[in-house]
């Protein structure tokens, strides 16, 4: 073992010997064993402590803190009704607006769903959950897949963090939760560390800090323990750009000099005291890397002790898995828990399930569940054509508890948590697999709001998701060629409208084949609505617009520098009026149009 020789470190791995590891355990199971009766007291704890707060004092709960009167008083929202209270709260009111203690941290979501980041209250108890959620995830996961104590090469990236106008830090989640000293003291007992200095993890130059983030996993290549980030995304990006500099961190190596291309002094200097002249293990990288068959089983070649590659691999992380595979070789993908920037929901406890099965068991005392039995696409109001966005029907089923659902359901989820949301639809669709203890057990099925809609079709991101799988198979099969990423538009400025698909290539295929590939794209959104409409032309030809490589990559900058972390990017499945700007990168790219001859 190396001995420390750089300033602490952000760890993410907590220290819990055996008999620790069981204990938490015993704890998720004894909390879920009685999820209703921990829900009702999850409630009232948190209509106690904000009694006195604005939101609820209007809204004539007097003190109230049973469910029943809670669903009576409280209505179910979205981000859009309570947004000019958090406003308020941004802009320095210190009153009790939708907490009885003062918010002093905002989170910023991604943006990468409204065009721009939302602001989301942050307090202490949310942090709280962070580590509950993180030591409840790896004791079942380390029961699983022991990690030793090694090191972890964590490809997590904290943004910068700015002052509202009334004074209030801001930042993205996960930057909100690593700069906390709260979170800092709560997992100081660690086991593996992470093998970057914390100057890496809060690089001021997001390309930088990951490159010395590929760089540091190298040096402790015989310690890695496992490969992690918060998102899918962010590990394929990672082992993306060590194909294309692979030979310039040999060289740092082999040298024991950081390359010139890291320029932030903090960052080189910390990297620095860890670089030593090492042309034995230079020599072993480039041979390794010039082994390997399209970079097939790159992570375990470079770190042959690791155990697993952890992230969050659902919903729009789903196209990722596929490269990740590549990279992963033999090593399982064990996808990460369920969360948003508005709060947590579930724990991965059976990480030896696929990304595409996994699951997630409810904690019932992190926040107040409910949900909301899903209507059917078909049986959803046709909304206005001209946007992306389905509304949400006037009438629908009523809400029903933690431990109301049913197995084999599907319910859009609603949170009550204790950073002053309440009866907050969060957009997700879930279906309910079955239940541990009682508290349920969910599959993310996909987000509500992201729909691709020009008459009375009506496409979920999942259903893009199945089109673009369907089609890119045929590029590999007939090019061996990679879809490297992709999004969407409903084009509403022709008459009919029509979809259109944006991809980002490896390579460049026949004319013919692109011409298969639209086609089947066109084939493949099976949607009665959808169907009907081109056949009748109410629905022009669906055009596939291909775009030159590294589009994409420019679609992350812009995000990047509206303040989003990499840790925290998702790639947006549909571009509409919100999102104008990415819409323009993306026409500015466009190499080839090929439009579709299926109908």
């Amino acid at each position: 073992m190396r001995a420390c020789m750089h300033p602490p470190r952000i760890n993410l791995l907590p220290n819990m010997p055996g008999e620790t590891v069981d204990g938490v355990i015993d704890e998720f199971e004894a909390i879920t064993s009685d999820a209703r009766e921990v829900q009702i007291q999850t409630l009232r704890d948190i209509l106690e402590a904000n009694a006195d707060s604005e939101y609820l004092q209007c809204l004539g709960l007097d003190g109230r803190t049973d469910p029943e009167s809670f669903r009576d008083c409280v209505p179910l929202v979205t981000h859009k009704e309570i947004q000019h209270y958090i406003q308020r709260i941004a802009d320095g009111d210190t009153s009790p607006i939708l907490t009885g203690k003062p918010i002093t941290t905002i989170s910023l979501s991604s943006g990468t769903t409204q065009g721009k980041p939302k602001f989301v209250p942050f307090n202490d108890d949310l942090i709280d959950n962070t580590v509950q959620i993180y030591k409840t995830s790896f004791a079942f996961r380390n029961r699983e897949y022991p990690v030793g104590s090694g090191k972890a090469l964590q490809l997590i990236y904290g943004s910068k963090q700015f002052r509202t106008k009334g004074g209030l830090v801001a930042g993205t989640a996960t930057t909100n939760v690593f700069r906390s000293d709260r979170y800092r003291a709560a997992m100081e007992s660690i086991r593996s560390e992470a093998c970057s200095p914390e100057e890496v993890i809060f690089s001021p130059d997001f390309h930088q800090s990951l490159y010395c983030h590929l760089l540091c996993g190298l040096l402790f290549w015989d310690e890695i323990q496992f490969v992690s980030s918060t998102f899918a995304y962010s590990i394929v990006h990672a082992f993306g750009t060590f194909e294309q500099v692979w030979e310039e961190l040999c060289n740092d190596i082999r040298k024991g000099v950081i390359s010139d291309r890291i320029t932030a002094s903090s960052i080189r200097e910390a990297v620095s005291r860890l670089l030593k002249r090492n042309p034995d293990l230079a020599d072993w990288i480039h041979e390794k890397c010039s082994g390997l068959n399209n970079w097939h089983g790159l992570i375990p070649s470079l770190f042959p002790n690791a155990k697993y590659v952890y992230g969050i691999m659902t919903g729009s992380m789903e196209p990722y898995t596929k490269k990740l595979r590549r990279y992963a070789g033999e090593l399982p993908l064990l996808s990460a828990d369920y969360g948003s920037s508005e709060g947590w929901i579930g724990v991965n406890i059976n990480p030896k399930l696929p990304p595409e099965s996994v699951t997630f068991a409810v904690i019932p005392n992190i926040g107040y569940f409910e949900f909301i039995p899903s209507m059917k696409i078909d049986e959803i109001p046709e909304g206005d054509s001209s946007r992306m966005e389905l509304p949400f029907p006037e009438e629908e089923p009523e809400p029903v508890g933690l431990t109301e659902v049913k197995a084999g359901e599907e319910y859009e989820v609603v949170l009550t948590n204790f950073a002053g949301l309440y009866r907050y639809r969060l957009g997700d669709v879930v279906k309910v697999t079955g239940f541990h203890n009682s508290t349920p057990e969910l599959r993310f099925i996909r987000r509500k709001s992201l729909v691709l809609s020009i008459n009375i079709d009506k496409n979920t991101e999942k259903d893009l998701q199945l089109a673009v799988e369907a089609a890119s198979s045929i590029l590999a099969a007939r090019e061996g060629l990679e879809v490297v990423d992709f999004t969407s538009h409903a084009d509403v400025t022709t008459s009919p409208g029509h979809y259109v698909i944006f991809w980002e290539m490896e390579g460049v295929a026949g004319e013919e084949v692109m011409r298969e590939c639209c086609d089947c794209l066109d084939r493949s959104f099976e949607d009665a609505g959808y169907v009907g409409s081109r056949r009748t032309n109410g629905i022009g030809a669906l055009e596939l617009r291909v775009v030159r490589r590294g589009t994409f990559e420019k679609v992350l900058e812009h995000f990047l520098g509206m303040g989003s972390a990499v840790s925290q990017f998702k790639t947006p499945r549909c571009v509409g009026p919100n999102n104008m700007a990415v819409f323009q990168i993306l026409c500015d790219n466009v190499v080839n149009r090929y439009f579709s001859q299926a109908y």
